[in-house]
């Protein structure tokens, strides 16, 4: 799974650590999140989207591996 977050979150002016609070998880989670190394729960991937002005598809991208 690839993401967006770092782009998005640098167009509305987030640090990792502001994110990671916004939606209350650690700066790490943010950090392995961007890297694509961990797949959230639909409920933070809810609250990533949210917090970041946008859907959960346009945040988080899934190649048809991933949903094999």
């Amino acid at each position: 799974m690839k993401t967006r977050i770092r782009e998005l979150r640098a167009k509305t002016g987030l640090t990792q650590e502001e994110l990671a609070q916004q939606v209350g998880v650690r700066r790490e989670t943010i950090v392995f999140l961007e890297k694509g190394k961990y797949n959230p729960s639909l409920k933070l991937a809810y609250r990533v989207a949210r917090a970041l002005g946008s859907t959960i598809e346009e945040v988080f991208i899934f190649e048809e591996e991933d949903l094999a």
